[in-house]
């Protein structure tokens, strides 16, 4: 199964499960479960039924993949597939609000609409949910044991998330953060929950422990890939791709890891105005284009670039240890190659 077959095959499934998930019990209100299906792009502001832009679902698809690759039947593992993206969601509610993001997939977020309160509310259900998702397992016959075991994994990824959060808020009030620093906060924000999804497929398909940590590595390899690319299209990308502004990043003067390797630079002229620029409290539209100048004129991109190339071929090499069933294992092989090369 190639990776377009893959998506063709596994994302209604995905998308079949998250609803059954997110079913709101009779007499709720609507604007509760209406909140977060706007979220998740299945209602409009209204609350009325809409196919809005929705996430890549890229961790569920991993789940799926990975169970698979470790030679279970991938449809068992839908449970943990939809807690995984639930569980990413409400960290993207909470992200909106503490980032102050008014938009997020070219649309207004939670609270741009409702306010930060409800927002949080929505957030908070949503963690909620993601942990009931979970307990279907019990229905496709996964012994509770490993019930237990998966719960055990989602939780400590919903802290290293938090713990990751953290880093990041900390980040923004001073500039004295390395390349270090940076790699461990993404080691929490984003390769954390890429790691759960990959062990809790694999665990979902064998009781084998060592097996399930093998493939959380390569998640987190992965997702480390992931976020520093992520990084690279928050100032290079197009908008009309990413749905996001161009250069929103340096508006919002975050600490990605190009910035962080100028910043690091001592003795740099380019380095210390980068510093100074970043000091302001706002960056006026000339001096956006200046940092990416700046960050041109370092060849921050194409550190950041080599950097996300290393930690691909570290996931590579930990998947090859891992053994996967072959026709998952390309599919797997092909979908990191496309985390690095995406241009949304």
């Amino acid at each position: 199964m190639r990776l377009q077959q893959a998506l063709d095959t596994f994302l209604p499934r995905i998308e079949e499960e998250l609803r059954a998930s997110m079913n709101p019990p009779a007499h709720s209100p609507p604007a509760f479960f209406g909140m977060m299906h706007y979220h998740l792009g299945w209602a409009d502001p209204q609350f009325r039924p809409a196919q809005m832009k929705t996430g890549k679902r890229l961790r569920p698809l991993f789940t799926l993949l990975t169970c698979q690759a470790a030679g279970g039947e991938p449809y068992v593992a839908l449970p943990a597939a939809a807690a995984v993206e639930l569980l990413h969601n409400f960290s993207l509610i909470h992200d909106d609000i503490q980032d102050h993001s008014h938009t997020r997939r070219g649309q207004a977020t939670v609270w741009a609409l409702w306010g930060a309160a409800q927002a949080i509310n929505a957030g908070d259900a949503m963690f909620t949910l993601a942990h009931l998702a979970l307990h279907r397992l019990d229905e496709r016959g996964l012994p509770g044991e490993r019930v237990a075991a998966a719960l055990r994994i989602l939780d400590q990824a919903s802290l290293a998330l938090c713990h990751g959060q953290h880093m990041d808020l900390d980040f923004e009030s001073h500039l004295d953060v390395d390349a270090h620093a940076y790699l461990r906060m993404i080691r929490g924000k984003t390769a954390a929950l890429l790691g759960c999804a990959c062990q809790l497929g694999a665990l979902v398909a064998s009781p084998d422990r060592v097996l399930a940590e093998r493939y959380r590595q390569v998640g987190e390899e992965l997702g480390l890939a992931f976020q520093i690319h992520d990084d690279v299209l928050g100032i290079w990308g197009q908008a009309e791709v990413t749905g996001k502004p161009v250069a929103d990043d340096i508006r919002r003067r975050k600490k990605s890891l190009p910035v962080v390797y100028m910043l690091s630079q001592q003795g740099d002229s380019s380095a210390e105005r980068l510093r100074a620029l970043y000091a302001e409290e706002t960056l006026a539209e000339e001096e956006v284009v200046e940092v990416i100048a700046i960050l041109d004129g370092g060849q921050a991109r194409s550190f950041a670039e080599r950097l996300a190339q290393q930690h691909l071929e570290s996931a590579l090499t930990e998947l090859e240890v891992a053994q996967p069933e072959p026709e998952a294992g390309e599919t797997l092989r092909e979908l990191a190659h496309f985390l690095t090369q995406r241009a949304y």
